[in-house]
Parts: C-alpha cells; structure tokens; sequence
C-alpha cells in the first residue's frame, strides 16, 4: 500500500469506475498512483480530483493540510484592493517558488507538490497571503 490519504470535503464526483459519494473523513489509499477506497480506483493521485476532495494523511495532518490548501487558494482568489498584494507576496517567496508548476513561467499554478506539502509549509503561505488556518475538526 502507498501513502494514506483522507476525504477532506464530501467527495462527490464521477470517478473512473462511476459514481462516487465518499463522506468527509473517510480514508482512502494510494495504490499505484491511484487514489482507492475498498479496492476500487477512484483518480489519479495527481488528478484535480484528488486535489479538491482528498489530502495526504500519511502523518495524521491530512484534514489541516486539506483545509490549508483550499483556504490558500480561496484567499488568493479574493479579488479586493490587496489581490495583487498578496500574489507579490507568493511571486517573492522561495518556500512557494518550490510548489509552482515550472511549465507555466508567466502564470502561477500550483503543482502536485503543494497539496502534499508539510503542513509547516501551509501554515507559512497561509500567514504570507491572510488565509484561514484553523483546522475543521
């Protein structure tokens, strides 16, 4: 078996074998790049999928690291007076420049590496643009 991985938010959505309705919390695992809950393959570890239902759990963090990347993303969507402040701030920070995409150098995606990244990570990026930390319980 690969990493653990936990449902951070209800997981609704077809998968590659059909329908899926995983409740929050629920553990899946990593097989062979794939994320599986009782044996069926649901995506790609790497997938968008993936990165908007489930976060590694591998060391208990999964449900903060889960929470931290959806309130980054929601903050740096924000579009007020700081919008453009606060994606200076990630453009200039080299604990961010090591989870963005490399294949895109005039735009900032997130890669794979930033919804797997230590939590201690999350937390500074979280505080670098104002984004939630609080971990839902």
């Amino acid at each position: 078996m690969g990493a653990a991985y936990i449902v951070r938010k209800r997981a609704r959505f077809v998968s590659i074998n059909g329908p899926v309705n995983l409740r929050y919390g629920t553990p899946v695992d990593a097989v062979d790049g794939f994320l599986v809950h009782n044996g069926r393959p649901l995506c790609a570890v790497t997938s968008q999928n993936a990165h908007d239902y489930f976060a590694r759990n591998d060391d208990g963090n999964g449900m903060e690291r889960g929470q931290l990347t959806a309130s980054i993303i929601a903050r740096l969507s924000t579009r007020d007076k700081d919008h453009q402040t606060r994606w200076n701030k990630v453009w200039e920070d080299p604990r961010c420049e090591k989870y963005r995409r490399q294949d895109s150098p005039d735009f900032w995606l997130w890669g794979h590496a930033f919804f797997e990244a230590p939590v201690e990570d999350l937390r500074h990026i979280a505080d670098l643009v104002g984004a939630k930390k609080g971990a839902r319980k």
